[in-house]
């Protein structure tokens, strides 16, 4: 009995379909293998917020961004991110879940619930995706956070997020950020100047290294005190 154009057109239709996943997952598993060694050009992110300045017409927005070798980062800077965004970075493997927890219940205390991301999950989103809070986003988020985990070692992690995290309008990676805010260059940060910088992170459009509110330098303050905890840049995986 011969076969159904319906059903023929539906085999074809699978057979590309499959072909065009495994195309992708291979692209995707090279792509995050060259970044390992090679330094990213510039970010997801960057790219858009370029894109949204662009076509906004937001001509104040100039996109600054110069790449940093971990060798050459004051070892201040990094334990100052760990502190401040990821305790357990050196512990988990892309997911804190212990943080998802923990976040969890404090919403059902009825507390704002809060993001409970790891670096390694920010380098993910930032890196390869776009900005949002999709569940179609998170999926590729979390996609990616695992490929990095498996295919980079900690510290290619943390060496790509502080060369492509924002630290200001316009302004990412720590090469840009302490030109711009110290006149300085990243391995001569300070502690406090490592601090200020991680105490932004959270929300640089809000919260400024230059003109560090109060809340900005407290949180500076507890940041230095976390990185003296934690056994400062000796905590960080070699």
């Amino acid at each position: 009995m011969p076969v159904r154009p319906r059903r023929r057109w539906s085999r074809r239709l699978a057979r590309w379909l499959l072909l065009a996943a495994a195309a992708w997952f291979a692209g995707s598993v090279l792509l995050v293998l060259l970044l390992r060694f090679v330094p990213p050009p510039l970010s997801a992110v960057m790219a858009a917020d370029w894109l949204e300045a662009k076509a906004t017409g937001d001509r104040g927005f100039v996109l600054r961004h110069r790449w940093t070798p971990w060798e050459r980062v004051s070892p201040a800077l990094p334990i100052a991110l760990v502190a401040a965004e990821d305790q357990r970075f050196p512990l988990h493997h892309g997911f804190d879940f212990e943080a998802i927890q923990r976040a969890l219940e404090e919403a059902d205390d009825g507390e704002r619930l809060r993001g409970a991301s790891t670096i390694s999950q920010q380098v993910a989103k930032n890196l390869f995706l776009w900005n949002g809070r999709s569940f179609v986003r998170k999926g590729f988020e979390a996609y990616f956070t695992v490929l990095l985990e498996t295919l980079w070692p900690k510290r290619r992690i943390l060496e790509v997020y502080l060369n492509i995290a924002e630290f200001g309008h316009g302004i990412y990676g720590v090469g840009a950020a302490s030109e711009q805010f110290f006149r300085s260059t990243p391995e001569h940060l300070d502690a406090r100047q490592s601090a200020l910088l991680a105490a932004v992170l959270p929300n640089p459009a809000r919260f400024h290294v230059e003109k560090p509110s109060a809340y900005v330098l407290r949180r500076a303050a507890w940041i230095q005190r976390q990185a003296n905890q934690l056994g400062g840049a000796a905590y960080l995986p070699r």
